[in-house]
């Protein structure tokens, strides 16, 4: 009996226990950023890196993406604007990670959310919920997003030419509109459905007017 228990304890101490995460219908909206293809200036040949910016809503995998020069504060807030009309509501709460634009001081329990980004949650109604440092299974979703759109849509894009970015996101565009009617193997249903049946009918309706950047000093 006392040889089972030693067994016991060894075998419990290898386990990784973590806790299951239920996404509910439209409660949650997962964003991240990751490298971006570059543009070709016209006029020198330069190569001018862009970022990819990239959402996807917690039940449904419904996922937003867009290419933008910077990860400075009004590329990061017009991606979200842009992302809740993509998805053509606003979720109870946007999940981002710690960086600088959105987060102005990590906190495990009281984050300092950046003024400008705290307005646009504001203008929308949700609440603005980082995940935590060094958490990854905290915004697991938005790096499988992320995977998904360098393979589905980066990967497709990357023998060609752009110069600007509104050219880009044009052709970003297409190829999503691809990715989220695709049947995914494991459900055997598209985002896009799950998005109509499950996300889109739980998410709050969109403002009047869409939030305008406004500098704080």
């Amino acid at each position: 009996q006392s040889q089972f228990f030693e067994y016991y304890r060894r075998w419990k101490q290898k386990l990784a226990i973590s806790m299951r995460q239920e996404h509910r219908a439209g409660e949650k909206a997962f964003v991240d950023y990751c490298d971006g293809l570059p543009l070709v200036d016209v006029r020198t040949g330069e190569l001018i890196p862009t970022e990819l910016f990239v959402g996807a809503l917690g039940a449904s995998s419904y996922t937003f993406a867009e290419a933008s020069l910077t990860q400075e504060l009004p590329n990061w807030l017009e991606s979200h604007v842009r992302m809740y009309a993509y998805f053509e509501g606003v979720p109870e709460i946007t999940v981002p990670d710690n960086l600088r634009s959105g987060i102005s001081r990590s906190c495990r329990y009281e984050p300092e959310i950046n003024p400008s980004y705290n307005d646009l949650a504001q203008h929308y109604g949700t609440c603005v919920i980082p995940a935590r440092v060094r958490k990854p299974k905290d915004k697991a979703k938005a790096e499988v997003a992320v995977l998904v759109a360098q393979r589905w849509i980066l990967g497709r894009l990357r023998n060609r030419t752009f110069h600007t970015i509104h050219e880009m996101n044009q052709a970003i565009r297409e190829l999503l509109g691809g990715l989220n009617s695709k049947v995914t193997r494991y459900l055997g249903r598209s985002r896009r459905e799950l998005w109509q049946t499950i996300d889109k009918p739980a998410l709050k309706p969109l403002p009047v007017r869409s939030y305008e950047f406004s500098e704080w000093k």
